[in-house]
């Protein structure tokens, strides 16, 4: 009686185990009609880059444009998003258990690839103080950041992440909507999609920017440029990244 109970028991844990395990497995699969931007294992089709006006790279002699990543990118820089930390001993960006880790310093992960229109999908998980973002095209950003932290600043931490953090004080997407953070320590999830100039934005699964056209922070005279990189911003603080997929869509008619 007793070894039957046993099997059935080991039974039970080995299909509990399975279980896991496919599930595992396949949250790194990207939905379908996307593409994963972090393959799990390595940065390939990612460069280093900064706040800087993508047409500026763009218009630079292809010379001066590859010196210019190269610098961003190469262990052999300072501030590079592969520059080893004195404190930690690793780059800055590296992979671990699958997940995409930035120490808070360094160049921003970039996209090697230009997107247009475009759905992205990302978790991303942080530590008490953390400020980082997402930039669109190359424009920042969709922010993130504690949003349990005092704001005697008034920067508007207590209402959350999620929101066009770059556009003008009072345009619509500038705040989330709602508050939408899980607790620090827990993973969050980004449904970004932008058309043309205007992004909506879900963080778990609650809608906090709605159709808000997002401003060209480096001339807000003129829309944000028609193609672009993805980037990951750094600020000093820990973030982890993983499930990053995106899935290029029809340019929205003008």
């Amino acid at each position: 009686m007793r070894r039957g109970v046993v099997s059935v028991f080991r039974g039970v844990l080995l299909v509990a185990s399975l279980a896991v395990t496919s599930m595992a497995a396949s949250a790194d699969e990207p939905p379908a009609g996307f593409t994963p931007l972090f393959n799990g294992k390595d940065l390939n089709g990612w460069r280093g880059g900064e706040t800087f006006d993508h047409r500026k790279l763009l218009a630079m002699p292809a010379e001066e444009r590859k010196t210019q990543i190269h610098k961003w990118t190469a262990a052999d820089q300072t501030n590079s998003m592969l520059e080893v930390s004195a404190t930690t001993g690793k780059p800055h960006w590296y992979v671990e258990n699958g997940e995409l880790v930035n120490d808070g310093f360094g160049a921003y992960a970039t996209t090697e690839k230009d997107y247009g229109d475009f759905e992205l999908l990302v978790d991303y998980r942080t530590v008490p103080k953390a400020d980082s973002g997402i930039y669109l095209r190359g424009v920042p950003q969709v922010q993130i950041w504690d949003s349990s932290l005092p704001d005697p600043q008034n920067l508007g931490l207590a209402k959350g992440s999620g929101g066009l953090w770059n556009n003008s004080p009072g345009a619509p997407g500038k705040d989330p909507l709602v508050k939408a953070d899980k607790p620090l320590g827990e993973w969050n999830r980004f449904r970004i999609v932008m058309r043309g100039e205007t992004v909506s934005v879900w963080l778990n699964d609650q809608k906090v920017v709605d159709d808000a056209r997002m401003e060209n922070y480096y001339d807000r005279a003129v829309p944000v440029p028609e193609k672009g990189p993805i980037q990951l911003q750094t600020h000093g603080g820990e973030i982890r990244w993983r499930n990053v997929f995106i899935r290029e869509l029809p340019a929205a008619a003008k």
